[in-house]
């Protein structure tokens, strides 16, 4: 098991995703940031829609009832077990009674820990995935414990690990298509959409990233639609939203772009005040 002794800010439980429900209206939820909790199950040799924990901004503090390997990857959090800094990117043995604590991240937004296995908790509609309304649990708080495997670690290697190139956090650029409505705008429009250096707003979250600096942009409004995580809605206020996993399944606002998935794993690790910008995909 392990024990929440502090949920950190806003971490939870994700794996890749709730597919098959969209027309029921539940959302895909998963992972932000897709490539960073893939490489941490892959560190132990987990499937890759392994059950891991995403860190967001403020980490949690953990206790480990028993011993386990883990992987965190992603955000910069300089973790710590017993008070002694341990390597992101790296499987880490980690002993019973062990606690694990998170430090604020020096580069990225939010980091993920695999553990050997992956999480067992609560199962639904073919997902781990936190998500309000299907899961009991919509993030981690203090007294939670949450089910690991009992897995014989004898002849497991606790070395193997992957350097990261930590520019990719770095990068501004999103790469996009153009969207349903793309065409409707104007070619002034179009043109200052993939020129404007935006900013992240605060109140970004996991639903969708809010993108200020395009007033002046307009579309009309649309007859509701579908939409999916990455997809560029533009805003009566001139922002863009960028829907993200826990999006909705439709919207009434112009779909003028599509982030590709490369690009949502780039803006999932943007904090609020980053600047970004849209690189067009011919």
């Amino acid at each position: 098991m392990v024990e929440v002794l502090s949920g950190g800010m806003h971490t939870t439980i994700q794996d890749m995703g709730r597919f098959g429900y969209r027309a029921q209206g539940v959302p895909v939820s998963g992972v932000m940031d897709r490539f960073s909790a893939r490489l941490s199950n892959k560190l132990l040799g987990n499937a890759e829609g392994a059950a891991v924990m995403e860190i967001t901004h403020i980490g949690p503090v953990l206790r480990f009832t028993q011993p386990t390997l883990i992987a965190i990857t992603g955000a910069g959090f300089s973790p710590t077990c017993n008070d002694v800094e341990i390597p992101l990117n790296t499987r880490v043995l980690v002993a019973a009674d062990a606690v694990l604590k998170f430090g604020l991240p020096n580069y990225g937004l939010r980091a993920y820990m695999a553990v050997l296995g992956g999480f067992q908790t609560e199962y639904i509609m073919g997902s781990y995935s936190f998500y309000e309304g299907v899961t009991q649990k919509t993030s981690l708080t203090s007294g939670d414990v949450l089910p690991i495997l009992a897995i014989p670690l004898a002849k497991e290697k606790t070395t193997a690990s992957v350097k990261i190139d930590r520019t990719v956090f770095e990068n501004r650029y999103l790469e996009v298509l153009k969207g349903a409505e793309f065409d409707q705008l104007s070619k002034s429009f179009q043109e200052k959409l993939v020129r404007t250096s935006a900013v992240v707003s605060s109140k970004s979250n996991r639903m969708a990233y809010l993108l200020e600096g395009f007033q002046g942009i307009k579309a009309s409004e649309i007859i509701t639609a579908p939409v999916q995580p990455g997809t560029v809605q533009l805003m009566p206020s001139g922002h863009c939203a960028v829907l993200m996993r826990d999006a909705q399944t439709t919207g009434g606002y112009a779909r003028i772009l599509q982030l590709t998935e490369g690009a949502i794993n780039i803006l999932a690790q943007k904090r609020a005040g980053d600047q970004v910008e849209f690189y067009l995909k011919e």
